[in-house]
């Protein structure tokens, strides 16, 4: 392998978020984020359907904890179901994507 190609900062994981973010998924959600945590993350939120209240926080938490730990971690294609449903919850879209730029 090139050297060129080689960097200290290891490209963001993907995690894809399934149609339905209910009470049933928070948490098998939350364990996905823990054994992710640490890494940089991109979070695709373009087959969400549905939105409750308990994935949102668990979705806040990990963007929380992700920017205490100083690793990089973005949502990243939101549906337009996923954006209502944050709007639904009391959440702006903007705030809820809005990467942190002190890191």
């Amino acid at each position: 392998m090139a050297a060129a190609l080689q960097s200290d900062t290891p490209p963001p994981g993907l995690m894809e978020l399934p149609e339905v973010l209910d009470l049933k998924f928070a948490a098998p959600l939350a364990a996905e984020f823990l054994a992710l945590r640490g890494r940089p993350l991109q979070v695709d939120g373009a087959q969400v359907q549905r939105l409750g209240g308990q994935c949102l926080q668990v979705l806040l938490s990990a963007a929380q904890s992700w920017k205490k730990d100083g690793v990089s971690f973005e949502f990243i294609n939101l549906s337009g179901d996923f954006i209502e449903g944050l709007a639904r919850l009391g959440v702006s879209a903007a705030d809820f994507i809005q990467k942190d730029e002190s890191q």
